[in-house]
């Protein structure tokens, strides 16, 4: 997978989840301030995976891409157990 194609995936999860929380604070009876915290965490996420494709170790690339994949994943499953957990 090229960089630019996993920039692109990455924003999209990113909007997506960002999309659930604004959903949940339309039609959910949600605290403000803890979703605003989980959105804060996803465009924290969001930039630092970005930034690290962007600035990519010399050396052993893709154990760096694999690495960076496990971190997505696992936040990610972090995110949408902070989402789970504002309902």
């Amino acid at each position: 997978m090229k960089r630019r194609d996993l920039k692109k995936s990455i924003n999209y999860l990113a909007g997506e989840l960002f999309a659930e929380c604004i959903a949940l604070t339309e039609y959910g009876n949600v605290d403000e301030h803890n979703v605003s915290a989980v959105m804060e965490n996803i465009l924290m996420m969001q930039a630092d995976m970005i930034s690290r494709i962007s600035h990519v170790e010399p050396g052993c690339t893709r154990l760096f891409f694999r690495k960076l994949r496990e971190d997505l994943a696992d936040r990610t499953e972090q995110i949408i157990e902070d989402i789970k957990g504002l309902v």
